[in-house]
């Protein structure tokens, strides 16, 4: 525990990892370190050799974990002994050469752009508070492309002259641009909270006053989102994809949806040109005489 609690710390303090992050990062250790102790008579992280975590990674796959999540977990301890040779607690890693299971790419799942137009033009939003809250949350998620952490983490200042300010992973901060419509219902809704909510500082909050949790989020989305679209995933995280894939389809930049998105590569960015590809694919057989 000892080497994972200081490499925790260190993603906390100079990494400044946010703690969703912290806590995935936690328990994929601690599931290894388990493993060496029921397994390997609990030897010691700093003395595993890649046969240990070869036969874990093995374990992991036989109980039919998804690839992906595999993956993850090696990654996790990778990045572990990473540290731990940088401390020069190990002179070498012992993961440094081990690969990884290959993870079928799947591409981002979106809403498709008449989807979005039935739910913004033709559903009508109750006119009250609660009804102006989920409208602007679905609008904000759809129209910025922030994360779920981001948006409940809103407070009123981070949101002013047509910009919202987001604070990030590892609390970088962006600014990002609202349309002049969705800005009028922005200062709609404020005036109408501040007048029922007059001292909460949370941008958005719940049907009784308090911050904002993921869980109230996921329900609202799923259900709005429901009235529109057959898609089995409905989660704010699609609408970020919906939101990325709509921009690049309509002509934008592709470093500049990577500077709103908060993207730190490209790479990140890239996978929703596979969409915009089948959109171009679509057309051109629809469109071509020998298509």
């Amino acid at each position: 525990m000892y080497y994972i609690n200081n490499f925790l710390e260190y993603l906390k303090i100079e990494k400044r990892y946010s703690v969703h992050t912290l806590v995935s990062y936690e328990s994929d250790l601690l599931q290894f370190d388990n493993y060496l102790s029921n397994v390997y008579d609990g030897v010691s992280l700093s003395f595993v050799e890649m046969l240990h975590v070869r036969s874990y990674m093995v374990e992991l796959l036989e109980l039919r974990l998804a690839k992906s999540s595999v993956a993850r977990k090696i990654s996790t301890i990778k990045s572990l002994y990473k540290f731990l040779k940088k401390e020069k607690v190990i002179n070498s890693s012992p993961v440094q050469l081990l690969e990884t299971p290959k993870i079928d790419k799947r591409l981002p799942t979106f809403i498709k752009e008449d989807e979005i137009t039935n739910l913004f033009e033709e559903f009508k939003f109750e006119e009250s508070f609660n009804g102006k809250r989920d409208k602007l949350i679905l609008i904000l998620l759809y129209q910025t492309g922030i994360r779920l952490s981001e948006l409940i983490g809103l407070n009123d200042r981070d949101i002013r002259n047509q910009e919202i300010k987001v604070l990030g992973k590892r609390n970088k901060e962006r600014i990002i641009p609202l349309s002049s419509i969705t800005n009028i219902l922005v200062i709609d809704y404020l005036k109408i909270k501040s007048d029922l909510y007059p001292k909460t500082k949370p941008f958005f909050i719940t049907d009784k006053g308090n911050k904002l949790y993921e869980k109230f989020v996921y329900r609202k989305v799923n259900y709005y989102l429901s009235l529109v679209s057959s898609k089995q995933k409905k989660s704010p995280h699609i609408l970020r994809h919906t939101f990325a894939t709509h921009m690049l389809n309509n002509g934008a930049d592709l470093n500049a949806i990577k500077e709103i998105l908060g993207h730190e590569n490209l790479s990140a960015t890239q996978v929703y040109t596979h969409n915009s590809f089948q959109k171009l694919k679509s057309i051109h057989k629809q469109s071509h005489p020998r298509g």
